[in-house]
């Protein structure tokens, strides 16, 4: 019996906790995040002088690095909302929009867009030379309908 509980606290607990129920119709539905590599598809793809660089998949998540001749400007991700529903709360009040969808600035140097009420897309500055315009300009070239559509 101890052994049961143990699997239960170690493997089932963390599993059940990792979905969120959305409404439906009146009835609960439990919405599992994607997989990280999924969201890679639709990041921005190499320009010029500039190279993305794949960095991090997990569990609803995904994360590359922006170089510039060989130096990091910037982190771009996706985050999948779907079991954190506090990162949802500062896009509650926007009054900005990027690519038609929702924007909050994250500290000083990120700023996010919420894609289909769901999907977080960020972007932080590594370095000074990358400013606020940039990272507009940069999140406007994920392929955010494609994303939207994951939904």
């Amino acid at each position: 019996m101890r052994r049961l509980l143990i699997v239960f606290l170690l493997v089932l607990m963390p599993l059940a906790m990792s979905c969120r129920p959305i409404a439906n119709s009146g009835s609960t539905v439990m919405v599992e995040p994607l997989a990280g590599g999924e969201f890679n598809k639709f990041f921005p793809k190499d320009q010029g002088d500039y190279n993305v660089l794949y960095t991090q998949e997990k569990e609803g998540f995904a994360q590359a690095q922006l170089n510039l001749n060989g130096v990091e400007v910037a982190t771009f991700s996706v985050s999948d909302t779907a079991n954190n529903s506090a990162a949802l709360e500062k896009f509650q009040q926007s009054s900005t929009e990027i690519g038609g969808y929702p924007a909050a600035t994250v500290g000083a140097l990120g700023t996010a867009i919420l894609v289909a009420d769901r999907f977080q897309v960020q972007i932080r500055s590594k370095d000074a030379s990358f400013t606020d315009a940039d990272r507009t300009a940069w999140i406007e070239q994920f392929d955010l309908a494609g994303l939207a559509a994951l939904k």
